[in-house]
């Protein structure tokens, strides 16, 4: 049998109202359709659903045993095809998971949690790091959120610059560079590089390169904070975002310079996959990152 819903929508209507013609006004349909659908009702359940007695209608036997059953799954499908968009914080009870780099971690985070205490105590946050190579961790649902510096370019997915973070250079106290730094003394310090990949040079090479100088780098490791903890036991320099990794500068003890030739400020952006497009819920928590990135920033 072909299922066509539709007919539990007329059969209710019909032992709502008890005639053709109070079920035709009901639904907005003239009393011809529903005349033949009640035909077609009659024909798929073998009984004849409602039944002449002088001047009105009354429904069979087993149109009254089943009339709660149908009322109940018109609306449990109207429910299905219109979901509720008004959002309960109150009553909101779900995990979200993000990733992102450690300088995010350690700045937004914490401001994020909280935010997310305050106005929905039932919602739980699982922080994952960046993996050394691209997932489809997205695309399959096991993370709501990535934060970061770059964003897949796939229609699948959405992206929303959060903000951009200036380059700063990170360094011990009483490092050499710290009286002065220029490009020439940048290059001729040794250098660690953060990079989940593992790569070894970065945008900043090519602008040495121009210039005819090239810098030592001593090491690429995945987190800002490894690369800190270097700084903080050696001469090496680390170029880092200022704003977003100022909380693991200050955990290290290290200072910071201006980075000593031009470079565009590190973008910020978070990634979702379309299927969270119209789910309240994530687009509230969407909204709740780029609140606490502002507040970090503005800070």
């Amino acid at each position: 049998m072909q299922l066509d819903l539709n007919l539990l929508t007329v059969l209710d209507a019909l032992l709502e109202e008890g005639s053709v013609m109070g079920a035709a006004e009901r639904l907005h349909l003239s009393s011809p359709a529903v005349s033949r659908t009640l035909g077609r009702l009659r024909a798929v359940t073998g009984d004849d659903i409602l039944v002449r007695t002088g001047h009105t209608m009354v429904p069979t036997p087993y149109a009254l045993s089943v009339r709660e059953d149908v009322h109940r799954l018109v609306r449990q499908a109207r429910a299905v095809l219109r979901p509720a968009r008004e959002l309960d914080l109150a009553e909101l009870d779900r995990t979200f998971t993000i990733q992102c780099h450690d300088a995010l971690t350690a700045s937004v985070v914490p401001v994020l949690v909280g935010r997310l205490q305050d106005r929905a105590p039932g919602v739980r946050l699982r922080v994952l790091a960046e993996h050394s190579a691209d997932t489809d961790d997205l695309r399959q649902g096991r993370i709501d959120l990535e934060l970061g510096g770059s964003r897949p370019h796939l229609p699948e997915f959405r992206s929303a610059v959060l903000g951009h973070d200036p380059l700063v250079v990170a360094m011990r106290p009483g490092h050499p560079c710290a009286t002065g730094l220029d490009l020439r003394s940048y290059a001729a310090a040794p250098h660690v590089l953060v990079s989940r990949r593992g790569r070894l040079t970065a945008p900043i090479d090519d602008v040495l390169a121009a210039e005819g100088l090239r810098r030592r780098v001593v090491a690429a490791v995945a987190t800002v904070a490894t690369a800190l903890q270097l700084a903080a036991r050696s001469d090496v320099l680390v170029s880092c975002t200022e704003v977003l990794g100022r909380p693991l500068v200050d955990a290290f003890g290290l200072i910071t310079r201006p980075l000593p030739a031009a470079s565009p400020a590190g973008e910020i952006c978070c990634t979702w996959h379309q299927r969270y497009d119209s789910d309240p819920a994530h687009a509230w928590l969407r909204e709740q990152v780029r609140a606490a990135f502002d507040e970090v920033t503005a800070g």
